[in-house]
């Protein structure tokens, strides 16, 4: 990092920018295996809070970003690691402004989503960093297989593919379990509205 740099102060407050949104700041952070739901629970979950709730939300996609942010990334463990970190910064930016991010990455490494998670840390006892484990075994997101990766990762012809010929170490204390392998989408994005609703993160600040 550069030495001759100073962060610059905004007059506005994150409680400011919460309090006009009527809304928590909040990364959801949603990991699992290709083909397990993330995104597609993540923008379900999207449409809900922006249409019924009327909140400030976006999703942040693991393929979308791997078109502009981290185009120049590969999937080797070291690049899949600034890819989290990058991620992560995003995702820190977001929060601070107020809106809530739904962040679906397979994030196969638990040294990586811990670093996020340390770098969001908490908003005074409100955490800003929730990990939602997406879980769905290999046998049945391999009978999914909407992109046909698994079938092109068993011809070897997709190396280092998580769950195939890399490993995912899933989450040992997430916030949020799915059962995406047992739950409808539905089920899955009534379940996290239920768990944002008791959280007090659908209010301001002033509220809860």
């Amino acid at each position: 990092m550069a030495t001759n740099i100073t962060w610059h102060d905004s007059h506005v407050t994150r409680s400011d920018r919460e309090c006009h949104l009527n809304q928590r700041g909040v990364t959801l952070w949603f990991t699992g295996l290709s083909g397990s739901g993330k995104s597609t629970i993540a923008t379900a979950l999207e449409r809900e809070l922006l249409l019924r709730h009327k909140k400030t939300i976006y999703v942040l996609d693991g393929d979308n970003i791997r078109h502009g942010l981290c185009s120049d990334l590969g999937f080797g463990t070291t690049d899949r690691q600034e890819n989290i970190r990058r991620i992560g910064e995003v995702c820190n930016l977001f929060t601070d402004a107020g809106t809530i991010v739904l962040a679906a990455f397979v994030s196969p490494y638990k040294e990586d989503r811990d670093k996020v998670r340390l770098l969001l840390g908490k908003n005074g006892e409100r955490k800003n960093f929730i990990e939602i484990h997406v879980q769905a075994s290999v046998s049945t997101c391999e009978e999914r297989d909407p992109k046909g990766l698994y079938k092109r990762a068993r011809a070897g012809e997709i190396p280092n593919f998580t769950g195939i010929s890399a490993p995912f170490e899933a989450p040992e204390n997430p916030e949020v379990v799915l059962k995406s392998g047992e739950k409808s989408v539905e089920e899955c994005v009534s379940q996290l509205v239920t768990y944002l609703k008791d959280g007090g993160y659908l209010c301001s600040p002033g509220n809860k």
